[in-house]
């Protein structure tokens, strides 16, 4: 009787011990643990209130302890990869100066080379004795166009002294008294001066009609000047300085003539400054 009994219990213990018998073993124990354990809190056990503290840090903790690989690894990844951007925006910006640098130099170098060349061809002029002069009357005609200024020798005006409307040309001093000077306009009909036609760079003749518009006179027949192309002073023959904006030129005439629509209204000239322009030395 008591070896059939130890038989039976020797057989319940190696049943227990057997692997699948001790993971559903270990299941239930779980399932019951939760089960007394949840019945328990709804009972309110100061006891089980501490053991949820224990357990909710001790998993809190455990999961910080658990990201804390993840997290220093992806923070490095940041940090590694704002490395290489930051390198790299750094070296596109060393080539954007060192294309701005080059560029500056270059405009330099061309600045230093147009004043020398303007220099040895007795062309650099810079403005001088300049005086600012009220309008009193226009002297018109039907070809005679000119204005009478407030200014004279008192002032400091010269005859040949070049009238400027703003940074536009007027025309020139061409009788010069005491306390006052005539300026003969562009548009006059016996006004010629020497221009340039850009972005051809064509060498012309701009003569005074009478009207509000000038003609291109003596140039290549066979440049092809384009429309609305900017007309300046060319600065041969001492008259003028080069580069003084006179007009545009309109070809939508149906003459063959090559117009030329000045920049100033001489209609509405109020004042005009009058200038002379001398050649500056460069070192």
């Amino acid at each position: 009787m008591e070896s059939s009994r130890d038989d039976f219990v020797i057989a319940i213990r190696s049943a227990f011990l057997k692997k699948g018998t001790q993971q559903r073993f270990s299941l239930l124990s779980l399932i019951f643990f939760s089960i007394i354990f949840l019945i328990l809190g709804s009972l309110n056990f100061k006891a089980v209130d501490y053991v949820k503290i224990v357990i909710k840090e001790i998993a809190y903790r455990s999961s910080f302890i658990v990201s804390a690989p993840e997290k220093f690894v992806r923070d490095n990844y940041i940090l590694v990869q704002n490395h290489f951007n930051l390198y790299k925006e750094n070296e596109d910006n060393k080539s954007e100066l060192k294309k701005l640098q080059s560029k500056d130099l270059l405009n330099e170098f061309i600045m230093s080379e147009n004043e020398r060349l303007k220099n040895i061809v007795a062309d650099y002029l810079i403005e001088s004795d300049i005086v600012l002069t009220k309008v009193l009357s226009d002297k018109g005609s039907p070809f005679l166009k000119s204005v009478i200024i407030n200014k004279g020798s008192k002032d400091g005006v010269k005859l040949g002294m070049v009238a400027m409307d703003g940074d536009y040309l007027a025309g020139k001093a061409i009788e010069v008294n005491y306390l006052s000077s005539r300026i003969l306009l562009l548009s006059d009909i016996n006004s010629k001066i020497p221009v340039i036609v850009e972005p051809k760079g064509v060498l012309s003749i701009l003569s005074g009609t009478g009207q509000d518009y000038g003609i291109i006179q003596y140039s290549e027949k066979y440049v092809d000047i384009k429309n609305r192309s900017i007309v300046y002073t060319a600065g041969t023959g001492g008259l003028f300085k080069a580069g003084i904006p006179v007009g545009t030129i309109n070809k939508n005439s149906l003459k063959d003539e090559i117009k030329v629509d000045f920049f100033s209204d001489f209609s509405q000239l109020k004042f005009v400054k009058v200038s002379t322009f001398i050649k500056s030395e460069i070192e």
